[in-house]
């Protein structure tokens, strides 16, 4: 049987970044395994385009979001390539539409102060500043508008290749196509059974997601997790000029529903979507085609607010999203078995990834984090009280 220092299970967003920083820490020696083919559509960090910025409402996240910048600007430096574009973002509130829902700090106030926590600046704009500012949107007059200008797009796809492809210049092996059928304990190390033989390796990172309990089954651990099928919704807009990433921030729209949407980046369209609210489903029992009832919702909204940025519907795809109760992420080793380490990314991870990934390093290798992931404990009580809430914000 093969023997490696480290194996890293799941080579989505979070697992292709962990393989990085352990290959650039061990060198020869790591191996990174992927169920199905590198790059593809079936978990949560496939497209273009993710949002990424400091504009946190929890500090758990707002204590990551600089340090998450450095990380990418690390890896654009060692690649060469570009993987972040800075547009700026707004965070819009239409506070007669969510008028007496529980929003928790999701909401304007509580962005303002994480950032003036951090020290972060930004500018507060109503509804007419807004609209006089970028007058693609149509406003009602009860909106907010948080805007910051480090906000932007990190391009999921193109980050994962690059995570992937520096892993392997620094010795790294890669495995494609090969399901983990069980990860269990082997003494001080770890067992990796897979239908081409079993690997041993004194750590493992699982980054599996919607899959990981049936990858921890082995080692005794299952999580409360919900599996959700989101989608999101490109346009052919024909107004390219007004809706280029220079002249249009990636933005967040929290009113009846939360919508995100970007500019033009990765197809000649914009992008629309909504956080959180698809239906449960499964990593194996999934569908993947488009919910109309979605696809009528953001038509709607497109409609009423920036109907210049809709078109010619070009499509609509799903990914999952894996969430705990709490709706926050678990970067952890497991109890009692140290040498295994779980990350789920509660479906908002991927602006952190670069970081998380040496975060995770960190942890297989038996030191401190360099930032806090207390909050993201596999004992907290979220994890661990049958009777925790979902305490999801939709």
């Amino acid at each position: 049987m093969s023997r490696y220092r480290a194996v890293v299970v799941g080579l989505g967003g979070l697992g292709s970044a962990a393989l990085h920083r352990l290959a650039v820490e061990l060198g020869p020696g790591v191996l990174g395994i992927e169920q199905f083919d590198l790059g593809h559509v079936r978990g949560a960090s496939q497209d273009h385009s993710r949002i990424i910025r400091l504009a946190q409402h929890q500090d758990d996240y707002a204590a990551l979001a600089a340090p998450a910048y450095k990380a990418w600007d690390e890896v654009e430096s060692e690649s060469g390539q570009t993987l972040v574009t800075r547009t700026g973002g707004l965070v819009i509130e239409d506070r007669a539409a969510r008028r007496g829902a529980a929003t928790g700090s999701r909401n304007i106030e509580g962005y303002t102060a994480m950032f003036d926590r951090y020290g972060v600046a930004y500018e507060l704009l109503d509804a007419d500043e807004l609209v006089a500012r970028w007058p693609q949107f149509r406003a009602g007059g009860s909106e907010q508008a948080l805007y910051q200008s480090e906000s932007g797009i990190v391009d999921a796809a193109r980050a994962n290749a690059v995570h992937v492809a520096l892993a392997r210049a620094h010795g790294a092996e890669v495995r494609a196509r090969t399901p983990v059928r069980e990860l269990r304990p082997d003494g001080d190390g770890v067992a990796v059974v897979t239908d081409e033989g079993t690997v041993l390796a004194d750590r493992a990172v699982v980054a599996t997601d919607a899959w990981t309990n049936q990858v921890l089954a082995g080692a005794g651990l299952r999580l409360p997790l919900t599996v959700l099928r989101e989608q999101v919704t490109y346009y052919a807009t024909p107004h390219l000029a007004e809706f280029s990433p220079s002249r249009f921030p990636v933005f967040m729209w929290h009113g009846s529903h939360n919508f995100y949407g970007f500019p033009v980046y990765g197809e000649v369209a914009t992008k629309i979507g909504q956080h959180m609210g698809g239906d449960e489903t499964t990593a194996d029992d999934r569908s993947f085609e488009p919910d109309p009832v979605r696809q009528e919702r953001y038509a709607a909204f497109v409609d009423r607010h920036l109907p210049r940025f809709g078109g010619p519907e070009l499509y609509s795809k799903t990914c999952l999203y894996t969430v705990p109760p709490d709706q926050n992420f678990v970067l952890d080793r497991v109890p009692g078995h140290p040498q295994i380490v779980v990350a789920i990314g509660a479906g908002h991870a991927y602006k952190f990834a670069a970081l998380i990934g040496g975060l995770l390093t960190d942890l297989a290798l038996d030191r401190a984090p360099a930032h806090p992931v207390d909050g993201f404990a596999l004992d907290r009580p979220a994890l661990t009280d049958p009777s925790f809430g979902r305490t999801f914000h939709t």
